[in-house]
């Protein structure tokens, strides 16, 4: 139980990648708030999270400035100061650079990217003692056709983390993941296209992550472990990126 009696928030976790880390989380004694989209899915995690430890769901819009307070709010009502930010909430959209819509991008870098910009001024706002994990993608560092709001939202994130690594250090550090492909929603057919997926199987592991995989890092980078660590972007991806 390293992170008994933490206060830790995590965006976008009522499903896929957030909500192994909500649960990773609960499971070493963190007490966990979570925003979620007005997924139906949230009761479920929320439930889980309770089994484990204690948990505060609440339905919120990371791109919106009051959405985020009032979460932020909600969750330091709850369990006091927040210990750790998990910003996970993502989403993706494909399609040719031609046929990308101004409002589509502009939607995209809001959630993607605004959004860890919000939560962790929000953070910092409540707390100058903790820990900040960045959700952010292989494709931030490859780039990929098809997806210019997706690769420079996450590229985005890699570089916000290194800045408020340099800017709050000592007492927050910050770190982002940068997934390859993970086998969530995002990754189906429904989400991305087969050419895709067969671009992110071609790698020496040649199979797809699990959500598990990135919520063990996260945990990592939240306890103990990670006390001299910050500024990093760590690839948990199955050798699509070697640096």
């Amino acid at each position: 139980m390293t992170l008994s009696a933490k206060h830790a928030l995590v965006t976008g976790a009522s499903r896929g990648i957030g909500r192994a880390i909500a649960l990773a989380l609960a499971g070493q004694g963190a007490r966990v708030a979570f925003c979620h989209p007005g997924d139906a899915q949230a009761v479920d995690t929320l439930a889980e999270i309770d089994a484990l430890s204690e948990g505060l769901a609440v339905d919120a819009d990371v791109a919106e400035e009051a959405a985020v307070e009032a979460f932020f709010d909600a969750a330091c009502t709850r369990f006091g100061p927040p210990d750790i930010l998990v910003n996970n909430a993502g989403i993706l959209r494909e399609a040719p650079l031609s046929q990308t819509e101004a409002a589509e991008f502009d939607r995209v870098i809001a959630v993607n990217l605004r959004g860890p910009f919000l939560c962790s001024r929000a953070f910092v706002r409540r707390t100058q003692q903790g820990r900040i994990v960045n959700i952010a993608s292989d494709l931030g560092l490859l780039g990929r056709e098809h997806m210019a709001a997706y690769t420079a939202s996450k590229g985005g994130v890699i570089a916000l983390t290194r800045t408020l690594a340099r800017e709050l250090a000592p007492g927050i550090l910050v770190n982002a993941i940068a997934p390859g492909a993970i086998d969530t929603d995002m990754t189906s057919p429904q989400s991305m296209s087969t050419d895709q997926i067969a671009r992110d199987l071609a790698t020496p592991l040649a199979r797809f992550g699990q959500p598990q995989d990135i919520a063990a890092m996260a945990v990592f980078l939240a306890g103990p472990g990670g006390d001299f660590i910050t500024g990093q972007c760590f690839g948990v991806n199955g050798g699509s990126v070697m640096a």
